[in-house]
């Protein structure tokens, strides 16, 4: 047993920064029908901390009022605070500048914005774009919907599910250096698949495709939460992430995009404040990150990125991110174990090249996963059940629907071990 200097053991430490942690986060003190909550839907959206709570009512009560068209002070007020945000989020994803960090309503959108964009421009008839087999159907759709336009195709990089080298679900790169064909003008990628869980080599991707002159967007969905973004050591052309993902208000996101690929694509949509001037017979545009930002915003949620990135800041740094690195490490270890059960399939399996997040994708022989769901929804566990938009690599697996555990940093090993016994409580009164 080893101790702190204080006399407190490092466990009972440990303990202490996980419970100041989950003292920060309302909604993780609550009960769902009578029971105390097991919030583990965390891929599909975070709890919010007291920070970006505070924040949210604050800034609607005193700073509610248009940004960077108007000269008052209430005005003067939001727009600081909306462009201090852009100012947080470039130094979180160490972008080199403002202008390269665009503010969207989501990840969806920042992709959909980069396929319109970039394929209006880059991809022509008998080109090629392409995509991952365990990619989110915000990372598939959008460039379907583009190709289309465009005459162009769609290519996948296999899983080796796929493939019928192994069933851990990891993307297949055996063959990619074929796929990087000279006709291929975008690649993108998935950092953290939201149905496995596993960490994909984002890098070597980016790095294959740049030696053939390709672009690429990381959908950062997953990523931005479990791992530490350097987006100019990641060499990405396009980065994409919301912020209720990580802690911040729902309908915003962020698109990164290279300073001369954003100047050379078209906007994305017409309006206010993406313009410098307007005639009935031309317009000229606003210079970047205006360019792209049509409308009025959704400022005070923008903001609330200020506040959550700084509490995602201090879940990963100091004594503080070490504990709760440590505490996932046990977690993932422990669900790996325990799923590890004859009669359920887990999606997700990590090797020596893919990593895994804590997100876990299963299901139960002869259960129904949406059956599952509600059964432990009525002992307080709160998991995600269906498709979890990623139908095409569900079905890979041959399933047809699945059950998703997904723990955030501020999720405890004792959660991890209530969800464990609730499950198998429930698979007990379902066989």
């Amino acid at each position: 047993m080893h101790f702190a200097q204080d006399g407190i053991t490092m466990e009972g430490k440990k303990e202490n920064i996980l419970a100041r942690v989950r003292q920060q986060v309302p909604a993780l003190s609550s009960k769902m029908n009578g029971e105390p909550l097991v919030y583990l839907d965390n891929a599909a959206t975070t709890q919010k901390p007291v920070q970006v709570l505070d924040f949210l009512s604050d800034a609607l009560k005193n700073r509610n009022a248009n940004v960077h068209r108007s000269m008052y002070e209430l005005s003067d007020r939001s727009t600081s605070a909306y462009e201090g945000a852009r100012e947080r989020v470039r130094r979180f994803i160490n972008a080199p500048s403002r202008e390269n960090v665009i503010f969207t309503s989501g990840t969806t959108a920042s992709v959909n914005l980069v396929a319109s964009c970039f394929c209006s421009k880059f991809v022509g008839k008998g080109d090629v774009i392409l995509i991952e087999a365990d990619s989110h159907h915000s990372n598939i759709v959008p460039w379907q919907l583009a190709a289309e336009r465009a005459g162009a195709s769609i290519k996948v990089i296999p899983t080796d599910v796929m493939t019928g080298s192994g069933r851990s679900g990891r993307l297949d790169l055996e063959g990619l250096d074929g796929l990087l064909s000279d006709n291929v003008k975008m690649v993108a990628v998935t950092q953290i698949s939201n149905i496995t869980g596993l960490r994909n080599p984002v890098s070597q991707i980016i790095s294959a495709a740049h030696s053939k002159g390709i672009a690429v967007l990381v959908d950062g969905a997953q990523g931005i939460v479990h791992e530490k973004v350097d987006v100019q050591a990641m060499d990405c052309d396009f980065y994409a992430f919301s912020a209720h993902k990580i802690y911040g208000a729902t309908g915003v996101g962020v698109l990164y995009g290279k300073k001369e690929l954003l100047e050379a694509i078209p906007p994305y949509m017409g309006g206010g404040d993406m313009v410098e001037t307007v005639t009935y017979d031309k317009t000229t545009y606003a210079s970047l990150p205006l360019k792209f930002e049509a409308g009025t915003p959704n400022f005070i949620g923008a903001a609330s990125l200020t506040p959550a990135l700084d509490f995602a800041e201090y879940l990963r740094n100091g004594e503080v991110g070490e504990a709760l690195g440590s505490e996932e490490e046990r977690i993932v270890s422990y669900m790996m174990d325990k799923l590890d059960t004859p009669g359920i399939e887990v999606y997700g399996k990590p090797d020596s090249i893919c990593g895994k997040s804590p997100i876990f994708t299963f299901n139960i022989e002869s259960i129904n996963a949406g059956d599952l769901a509600q059964l432990l929804d009525k002992m307080g566990i709160a998991v995600r059940s269906g498709m979890m938009c990623a139908e095409p690599l569900l079905n890979t697996f041959g399933a047809v629907s699945a059950l998703r555990a997904s723990f955030a940093p501020y999720n405890t090993l004792e959660e991890a071990e209530t969800f464990v016994r609730c499950l198998e409580r429930a698979r007990t009164m379902l066989s």
